[in-house]
């Protein structure tokens, strides 16, 4: 049986992810707007969110 909170925080790591690969292409295609620290947010968050996931399956043994 999986873990439904380990579910979700891989859904959350996966949308964050989703969303800085949009960030960084509208960067990649010249708008400077998103150019707002957004980027660095993202993937402080999307570590957190992994280090969590890491500490969680070692517990579990996943």
């Amino acid at each position: 049986m999986r873990n439904r909170y380990l579910d979700r925080l891989y859904a959350k790591r996966a949308e964050l992810e989703a969303k800085l690969e949009l960030h960084d292409a509208r960067y990649c295609f010249g708008d400077e707007e998103v150019d707002d620290g957004t980027d660095a947010d993202l993937r402080q968050r999307i570590g957190e969110i992994s280090e969590e996931i890491a500490d969680l399956e070692r517990v579990l043994n996943v």
